[in-house]
């Protein structure tokens, strides 16, 4: 498997050619700290013969004063560079070691185990196809191992291989191996990981890295290198969809006028018919300049200077596409955040966002959850912190060009600057946005832009007063069939006896009214929601307790909810029924429905329910009666001075 070759000594031309046709493969070394990552790059480096006697002298003296393994060759030296590395035995910066075999060309990046350094692994991983997740096999899966394989799967990293290191420190134990890969398999679940392969290595010993191990003759999988050298890449590529971001226009003399950049994807010929976004102004390629002179035809990720039959107006930042395959176009989007800069993110704060070669200023309008990457739980926050990751809405002040970042990595991203440093602050991964019949309206705003909100001349405080409560909307969520109707219905008579005002908001209410035009899909349920959530908050405002039952499938939906209304307005209490129990309640015939396919989307059937992660109640009305959870609820509210 060494990069070495008889062409060298008989046809150097001949082997520089050969070698520069290699496909190349990008990967990353990940894990939790001291799980083996530098140690496996400089065991790779050293069996592929891409380490220089001199080196390979000079690090067998390194080990012996800075070495980890009692003075035996510390193959970890090669790629820990920085003093503060060697001496506390970690990686701190992301390091990127390059060589190649028969087969290939890589580029590894090394990058940092430990949780505050989150920002570089993710800047290592941003341009990577495949990564190696190490995990120790004395420690098994750990924090920090769910925690880079949430953020490899949140950059769209495809290819994932498990390697679980230090087997020699466990006798080579095939019993330790499967209860790790059982372990990561329930975690990854939660994942979108579309290749995942499981390895037990030693990279110390040098166990199945290049070589298959005489010690675990029960592993019968492929080795480390041989998965490198044969990982299928080629599709990952998006030559489907062309983008290419105008990076510079090119004047040189008068009778030349080109535009220069790099294909993001697609591939474009002579003769092509073009159009440029924003302006949607159209002509035809007449001809593809590049270093190498005049081509018929580039594809991605070349970088072409293009020149136009027509004489059309484009600038840096605009982007030339197809006319039938356009990307979306919008100064509202969705992005997942990994945010990068001791100073937290501010919702509502301006900063600069670069998504390509266009750099515009905008805000995040709203921050919709964090993520907990240890349990991938969602949770309400004002603000994201180092290292944190969360969802949010953008407003951008002029319209980009761009696509979902799970079909287009290269116009799917975008770089957060703070306006005043001018520092890299934030990494964006654009959403893909809602699509089906009922359009998401959830941050249009109002139509009518003279409208302002009415003033009533009845204050919070005399509302309160007088019904003896604090205004609240009660959600009450869960499978279809689960009780919410009968436990809202319940509790609205319990508050309306004890003379409180109050009402029950009804999902199946709606639909008959309101949401008539809706159907079931998801983008249907999250309609559904906001005009329900616009309701009840009117209602609260009205000082009107608001009993909501929905099945609200989707966790993002609620929290949407839970902002219109307010969180302090808002209580979430789940319905934990399970779905075999939810089918034996069902009278409707709901179900039946979903399962011959007339009810598309279906939660708990044929679309996912998010269970809450941290509802404020949660109840099991299979297992107490309706009066009990009525009870429990009554109690939370008084508790919470709801109800006073």
């Amino acid at each position: 498997m060494s990069h070495q070759s008889t062409l060298i000594a008989t046809d150097i031309d001949k082997y520089l050619a050969q070698h520069e046709r290699k496909e190349m493969l990008r990967f990353l070394t990940c894990g939790s700290v001291d799980d083996g990552k530098s140690t496996l790059i400089g065991r790779m480096l050293i069996e592929s013969k891409m380490v220089y006697e001199d080196q390979l002298a000079a690090l067998e003296k390194d080990s012996v004063s800075h070495g980890t393994v009692e003075g035996e060759l510390d193959p970890a030296l090669l790629t820990d560079g920085l003093d503060d590395e060697r001496q506390q035995g970690i990686t701190i910066d992301v390091a990127y070691r390059y060589f190649s075999t028969a087969k290939r060309k890589f580029i590894i990046a090394d990058t940092p185990g430990h949780e505050q350094y989150t920002r570089n692994m993710a800047t290592g991983a941003s341009t990577c196809d495949l990564a190696i997740i190490l995990v120790d096999a004395c420690n098994g899966v750990s924090i920090q191992t769910k925690r880079h394989s949430f953020i490899t799967s949140l950059l769209g990293i495809k290819h994932v291989i498990v390697a679980v290191n230090k087997m020699d420190l466990v006798d080579y134990s095939e019993l330790v191996f499967e209860q790790i890969k059982t372990d990561y398999v329930d975690f990854a679940t939660k994942m979108a990981a579309d290749d995942v392969h499981f390895i037990p290595i030693s990279a110390l010993r040098g166990d199945n890295v290049i070589e298959r191990s005489a010690r675990m003759p029960w592993y019968q999988g492929n080795t480390l290198m041989h998965m490198l050298e044969n990982v299928y890449i080629a599709s990952d590529r998006n030559l489907r969809d062309f983008r290419f971001p105008v990076q510079l226009v090119s004047r040189p003399h008068r009778d030349f006028r080109g535009f220069c950049g790099t294909l993001a994807s697609g591939t474009i010929r002579c003769g092509d018919e073009i159009m440029v976004l924003p302006s949607r102004k159209t002509s035809r390629v007449a001809s593809i300049v590049s270093y190498d002179g005049k081509l018929d035809e580039a594809f991605a990720p070349q970088a072409v200077t293009l020149t136009t039959e027509d004489e059309i107006d484009v600038s840096r930042g605009d982007m030339i596409v197809r006319p039938g395959n356009v990307p979306r176009v919008d100064n509202h989007l969705e992005a997942m955040v990994v945010w990068m800069a001791d100073e937290p993110l501010v919702p509502g704060k301006p900063y600069l966002f670069k998504q390509t070669t266009k750099m515009v200023p905008g805000t995040v309008s709203a921050l919709r959850y964090q993520i907990d990457v240890n349990t991938l739980h969602r949770r309400s926050a004002p603000r994201l912190g180092l290292n944190e990751i969360g969802r949010c809405a953008v407003t951008l002040n002029e319209a980009i060009a761009f696509d979902s970042y799970k079909f287009n990595r290269a116009t799917g991203a975008m770089v957060i600057v703070d306006r005043i440093t001018n520092g890299t602050v934030g990494a964006a991964m654009i959403l893909e946005p809602m699509r089906g019949e009922a359009r998401d309206h959830w941050d249009d705003a109002p139509a009518v832009q003279a409208a302002a909100a009415a003033t009533s001349q009845v204050t919070e405080v005399e509302r309160r007063d007088r019904y003896a409560q604090r205004a609240t909307t009660i959600l009450i969520t869960g499978l279809t069939g689960s009780g919410k109707r009968l436990v809202a219905q319940a509790l609205e008579r319990r508050l309306f006896d004890a003379g409180h005002a109050c009402t029950v908001l009804d999902g199946q209410q709606m639909r008959l009214g309101i949401s008539r035009d809706l159907g079931f899909s998801a983008d249907e349920r999250s309609e559904n929601m906001r005009r329900a959530a616009e309701v009840a908050r009117l209602m609260n405002e009205a000082g009107i307790l608001t009993i909501a039952s929905f099945v609200a499938p989707s966790a993002e939906v609620r929290q949407r909810a839970r902002e219109v209304i307010g969180d302090d307005r808002f209580v979430e209490i789940y319905l934990d029924v399970p779905v075999e129990i939810c089918r034996q309640r069902d009278t409707s015939g709901m179900y039946e429905k979903a399962d011959s396919g007339e009810i598309k989307s279906f939660a708990g059937v044929s679309a996912p329910y998010d269970v809450p992660s941290s509802p404020d109640l949660t109840l099991k009305p299979h297992e107490t009666s309706v009066e009990e959870c009525v009870d429990t609820i009554a109690a939370f509210l008084r508790a919470r001075k709801i109800i006073l």
